[in-house]
């Protein structure tokens, strides 16, 4: 042992006591057993670093050794920490560590506690509040301070082994642990389950916080056999629950989403844990809780099943843990950090066509006439850079998209009620001519390297990038996007290639870190420097910002000036779909998933995707349907148009060197498009419902089963099934000639929206094996659950015009309910105190022999002046009854008895459900109402 580790003596003396004796100003002094085992757990820690390091130095040295505690103080409401951290000792390794830091721990709200640690005698890259709006950390009144001081002029103050604070109102509690080195732990206070645990394991330094200026190491222990992760995007992944020994990169990269478990275009690093029951039962099985790093630079997630390790090449950790306790609290109490959603017009879930490719507006007008002649829906006609000319954006091709014949052809579109959707690269051309490239030099707002515009090369060729960190960048984007609109009035803007993708990889600068970190993250699965194909990190941004800590953030900046441009230009609510993304795009943007491939593979791998998305706070997501690179089959485009018109982004769009793959080229593609898009349009009004719950409350459009069935632990590990909502699940084919699905029913009765009389009964939870025909997809419905429809139609203006029908999923164990949220489907503000809407929710029950269904209605001015009506009641998964003896209806004006001849009734094909229509009804849908149903039993 060394000299230096002589210090101290420990003996076990007379049973459990532990003497413990050391020398203050020449007093002996003796400490209690808690102490001595305190003192002594520190001492066997440092023994171990000491130890090891010696062992290893020159060789392998540690990464880093971690911090111990220096003073620490707490609020005296109890509800936050702050602790001064210095470093135990140093490592050279992936540079010089930081000596001092600062710890602030603190509840943000009853379910929101954040943690922040940062070097104390330097200020760091960390997000700006202008782009993310989060409260600031500034402690106020606190308890006397904890301090341990070597200096003889202070006497120490013996520190505690642990520090803890909580909330009354929260079931978190922090714990910062006295060892040598620190840690931390997160944990519940009704369960005493642990979150998120940093305390290190004294043999493996990778366990233990690392804090340099270009590596920050931070480790937390996980329950392996409970915890359930999904998260951490963005990447193609063939499961949406983590898997053991996953690695995961984040930097924003133009890699095609056809390859597997590679960063791709987004970053998000959130996770949300579902977790099984505890062997001692007090952690019911489904409590969720989440975790997030609000940090933008590059990082890789080594997630090992009991072990989560974050390794980052900057900036400061800025954690947050939500308490849950079910996953869509998760999602609410992570979008109320990072915002909410933004609302989407209602044309916008209708159905998208798309193709790299289109040669000229003729080949257009025949895509929009095809699909007419075919009777599928088509809501929005898009076009890729084929429309620009050069390639340059905010122009036209003079050839074959000349202004007047794309002008007639948008003009058209609208007249049909039509949308038309273009896209937009953040390149500009580097052209003398170009008025777009005039403007952005005068206005001074391209990211700049070594004092000028950085050159970068995309699709015109050489192009500078603006940047949108600078004020001025908005005020330039929005006059150009105002001048293109003039000529030519699109509906929305697709906002591609910004990473930032570049052609070019540009020299490092000689000796620099920024380009070239000591740490090598996992870009595109080798390592690859973080400059390849993108912007150099040394390049600088407005207020000397580098591209090394703003690169992530690039996406959802321009969505967001794109957003504000729009929404001031057209009084509308704006319709973006960004390519690139990060924390809170869903603020400004949807999604859609990328350059996926025809490949059956793929068709699968967009479940786990969209689901997490939904995730992010990005309820709005597709992918590419029927595949985007490579030529699809007849059989793969039928069953993705299957799977597709269930996304809450459905559109199709393909590569310029594939075969056409537009809906109408084969009969039995034509076919099955226009039954699923007809449920689709039908489902509209519950779509957009759930468009405006994720708007209030941030929970996604489409779900994993665990958010409805978080108590059922079969639902963690589904990857080929979603819900639309908490209660219409869809389960497609995704393998090449099945014509089965085995598809997974949590417990309660199912009912088919293709037909009514199908149903599956499960208790509990189970598989079933169901008939899939090629022109068949599974959509089921379970019980409990009411749902307003509307009619099939061409576009959705036609759709909105129709009656509305409720479908009833009776359940004699639950209480029904549903809501259906109406406006005029453009107002900028969606549900807005003094707006023009109106929200109906729906309620059921079975009493005795009989049922009701009533409604309670909200702003029911709005709908009244639409006249909207619901005009049938269909009540499905009745049990049998000898016969219908009519139904009671009530409004505000009264009450009357409609006898059985009204009533339409059959079982079921099992017999053992009853179908029951109530049709002719004119009730208005901004009135409330009550519907009894008069049945007699055998």
């Amino acid at each position: 042992m060394h000299d230096r580790m002589k210090a101290t003596a420990i003996h076990l003396v007379s049973g459990n006591e532990i003497n413990y004796t050391r020398k203050v100003r020449g007093i002996p002094r003796t400490m209690g057993t808690a102490e001595a085992k305190h003192l002594f757990h520190n001492l066997f820690l440092f023994f171990i670093i000491f130890c090891s390091s010696y062992s290893v130095r020159g060789v392998d040295e540690a990464v880093g050794y971690g911090y111990k505690l220096k003073s620490v103080s707490i609020g005296s409401n109890q509800k936050w920490l702050n602790a001064h951290l210095v470093l135990i000792r140093n490592s050279s390794v992936y540079g010089p560590d930081v000596q001092n830091l600062n710890l602030c721990a603190s509840f943000e709200t009853s379910n929101r506690l954040r943690i922040r640690i940062t070097d104390s005698d330097h200020k760091r890259w960390e997000i700006p509040p202008e782009i993310i709006p989060r409260q600031s950390q500034f402690p106020h009144r606190s308890m006397p301070e904890d301090h341990l001081s070597s200096s003889r002029n202070h006497k120490t103050q013996q520190q505690k082994k642990n520090y803890f604070i909580s909330d009354p109102t929260s079931d978190l509690t922090f714990t910062f642990h006295n060892t040598t080195p620190f840690g931390f732990s997160v944990s519940r206070s009704s369960s005493g389950d642990t979150l998120f645990d940093t305390s290190p394991v004294a043999s493996d330094s990778s366990t233990f916080l690392v804090f340099k200026d270009q590596y920050i190491q931070l480790s937390s222990s996980l329950p392996i056999h409970r915890s359930s992760l999904h998260g951490l995007g963005e990447h193609t992944k063939k499961s949406f629950k983590l898997q053991h020994n996953d690695k995961l990169t984040l930097w924003n990269a133009d890699v095609a989403s056809a390859n597997l478990d590679l960063n791709l275009y987004g970053s998000h690093p959130f996770y949300l844990d579902i977790r099984s029951a505890s062997a001692d039962g007090r952690v019911a099985a489904g409590t969720s809780h989440g975790v997030a790093l609000l940090n933008s630079n590059g990082m890789d997630i080594v997630y090992g099943g009991n072990r989560i390790t974050y390794k980052i090449i900057g900036g400061v950790i800025d954690l947050y843990v939500f308490g849950g306790p079910l996953p869509h609290n998760v999602i609410e109490q992570y979008t109320q950090l990072i915002g909410r959603p933004a609302a989407m017009p209602y044309w916008s879930f209708g159905f998208h066509q798309c193709r790299y490719g289109y040669k000229n507006v003729s080949d257009l007008e025949g895509v929009v006439a095809g699909y007419l002649k075919a009777m599928i829906p088509l809501e929005v006609m898009w076009t890729d850079i084929d429309y620009m000319d050069a390639y340059k954006d905010f122009t036209l091709d003079p050839i074959n998209f000349p202004k007047d014949q794309m002008t007639k052809f948008v003009n058209k579109l609208h007249q049909n009620d039509q949308k038309y959707v273009v896209i937009i690269d953040p390149g500009i051309s580097v052209n003398s001519s170009y008025g777009t490239y005039i403007r952005g030099m005068q206005a001074d707002i391209f990211i700049k390297r070594d004092g000028v515009p950085y050159l970068g090369r995309v699709w015109p060729g050489p192009v500078y990038f603006p940047d949108f960190v600078n004020p001025l960048a908005e005020t330039f984007w929005t006059a150009e996007i105002k001048m293109f609109r003039e000529f030519l009035p699109v509906d929305g803007l697709w906002l591609d290639m910004n990473e930032i993708s570049n052609f070019l990889t540009s020299p490092p600068t000689p000796n620099s870190t920024l380009d070239d970190p000591a740490y090598k993250i996992n870009n595109f699965g080798n390592q690859q420097p973080i400059y390849t194909k993108t912007v150099p990190a040394t390049s600088l941004h407005f207020g000397n910002l580098t591209e090394h800590n703003v690169h992530n953030l690039y996406g959802l900046l321009e969505s967001k000036a794109t957003h504000a441009a729009l929404a001031n230009l057209t009084g509308k609510r704006p319709f973006i779909l960004s390519r690139s993304t990060f924390v809170s795009s869903g603020k400004y943007a949807a999604h859609w998933t990328g350059d996926n491939a025809a490949r059956w593979e793929d068709l699968a791998y967009t479940i786990p995707s969209i689901l997490n998305f939904g995730l992010f706070g990005i309820p709005m997501v597709g992918a590419d349907i029927c595949g985007f690179s490579g030529d699809t089959t007849e059989e793969l485009c039928q069953r993705w148009i299957q799977l597709g018109a269930f996304y809450p982004f459905a559109r199709d769009h393909s590569e310029i060197n594939s075969k056409r793959q537009e809906l109408y080229l084969w009969d039995s593609v034509a076919t099955t498009a226009r039954k699923v898009l007809g449920l689709r349009y039908r489902l509209l009004p519950y779509f957009y419902t759930l468009m405006y719950e994720a708007h209030k409350k941030g929970i996604p459009i489409a779900r994993p089963l665990f958010f409805t069935f978080p108590h059922d632990i079969q639902t963690y590990e589904i990857n080929s099934q979603f819900l639309i909502g908490k209660g219409v699940m869809v389960s497609p084919v995704l393998k090449s000639g099945e014509v089965s699905v085995h598809a997974y029913f949590p417990a309660g009765n199912w009912f088919d929206l293709f037909n009514y009389s199908n149903s599956v009964s499960a208790n509990p939870g189970k598989f079933f094996t169901l008939a899939a025909p090629r022109d068949h997809i599974n959509v089921h419905v379970r019980e409990s659950n009411i749902i307003a429809m509307q009619g099939e139609a061409m576009t959705t203006k036609a759709a909105r015009e129709t009656p509305f029908q409720l479908l009833v999923a009776v359940s004699k164990t639950e209480n029904m309910t549903g809501e259906v949220f109406v406006d005029d489907g453009e107002e900028v503000e969606m549900g807005q105190n003094g707006g023009e809407w109106s929200l109906v929710r729906f309620y059921g029950e079975i009493y005795g022999d009989n049922m009701f269904v009533r409604s309670e209605v909200e702003n029911g001015e709005y709908a009244l002046s639409q006249n909207w009506i619901i005009n049938k009641v269909t009540l499905i998964g009745l049990e049998k009854v000898v016969r219908l003896k009519g139904y009671e209806l009530s409004t505000a004006n009264r009450t009357k008895f409609y006898a059985n001849p009204i009533l339409k009734s059959k079982l079921d094909k099992n017999a053992k459900f009853q179908v029951v229509e109530i049709p002719g009804l004119m009730l208005p849908l901004g009135k409330e109402f009550k519907l009894e149903l008069k049945t007699q039993k055998s």
